[in-house]
């Protein structure tokens, strides 16, 4: 897919590095085609390394895509330099003034899941990032703890602090390939999880508007969708690299934290041995699924009439 993003962005350039096909707005516009809008609400701490790892798995597809960075106005990173977000990013309410509607909107997680919702910094306007998606966004994809937090203020699913990290890589079963968002799948396959809480697989099957497409014995679910396909839930992180979760195991372990390595992870479980990358095609397999299926054939041409 021929992503649609400002050159200068520093992923762009490591993308283009790495033979991926970056779109710069000359050519874009010389395409008489309608590029889907996808927005990309960046709670992660550091944002370019999401921006980088998301953009990449947004290009493996034919479609044009014109890509929109957002970040909270109620809460200033400090991770990010003030002159990265000021260049590249818009807030949620700089787009909604404006009239924004968007074919699919991703929210990444964040590192405040042992937090209750209500004290996160920004949950009243991640609130109303949610309320505004219902209508005006054909397809949303909330990742990690932002799929948790869609579970709770969406179905009134609360989330439990496990005793221990739920930190490695892990097997996952696809229960029902016919679903299309796992058009494709084999039967098993393997992804990232990095998180203290958990959502109960049984109160998500009780609530009954929301199907789980795949999950794990040790890590629980990965992934659901509401039955419409116009809510996606990813529970874990398929866009890491293979050096991600090894580096957040060393930021833990630098700051003082009471955390094990993380499992199934490292080569011959040999601590700082990383892994060769075995998780991305499959995810990259959901983003091409989500955007066809969920976002392209679906849509409105007419982005206007998105209801």
């Amino acid at each position: 897919m021929p992503v649609k993003v400002p050159r200068s962005l520093p992923s762009a350039q490591t993308l283009i590095g790495e033979n991926i096909f970056i779109m710069d707005t000359v050519r874009a516009t010389g395409q008489e085609i309608r590029p889907l809008k996808i927005a990309v609400l960046n709670l992660m701490p550091n944002k370019i390394d999401t921006e980088t790892q998301l953009l990449r798995l947004l290009s493996n597809n034919p479609l044009q895509v014109e890509v929109t960075l957002l970040t909270t106005a109620s809460y200033a990173p400090k991770s990010t330099t003030r002159e990265h977000l000021e260049t590249f990013y818009r807030t949620f309410e700089e787009e909604v003034r404006g009239g924004a509607k968007f074919d699919g909107l991703i929210v990444t997680g964040a590192p405040v899941e042992k937090m209750a919702y209500e004290d996160v910094a920004y949950w009243e306007e991640l609130k109303r990032i949610m309320d505004w998606a219902e209508h005006n966004v054909y397809s949303a994809m909330y990742i990690c703890w932002a799929a948790q937090a869609a579970m709770f203020y969406l179905y009134g699913i609360e989330k439990t602090v496990m005793p221990q990290k739920i930190f490695g890589v892990f097997e996952h079963e696809v229960p029902d390939k016919r679903n299309p968002l796992v058009r494709g799948f084999d039967d098993t396959f393997a992804a990232p999880h990095s998180r203290h809480t958990q959502i109960d697989a049984d109160k998500i099957r009780a609530c009954r508007q929301v199907d789980i497409l795949a999950e794990s014995k040790e890590a629980g679910i990965y992934l659901a969708a509401d039955k419409t396909l116009r809510k996606v839930f990813v529970f874990g992180h398929g866009e890491y690299d293979a050096d991600t979760l090894h580096n957040e195991y060393m930021r833990d372990v630098q700051s003082g934290r009471k955390v094990l390595p993380p499992v199934h992870y490292y080569e011959n479980d040999v601590v700082g041995k990383l892994p060769k990358l075995h998780w991305r095609a499959h995810e990259s397999l959901l983003i091409s699924n989500w955007l066809n299926y969920c976002v392209y054939q679906s849509t409105p041409y007419d982005i206007e009439r998105i209801r």
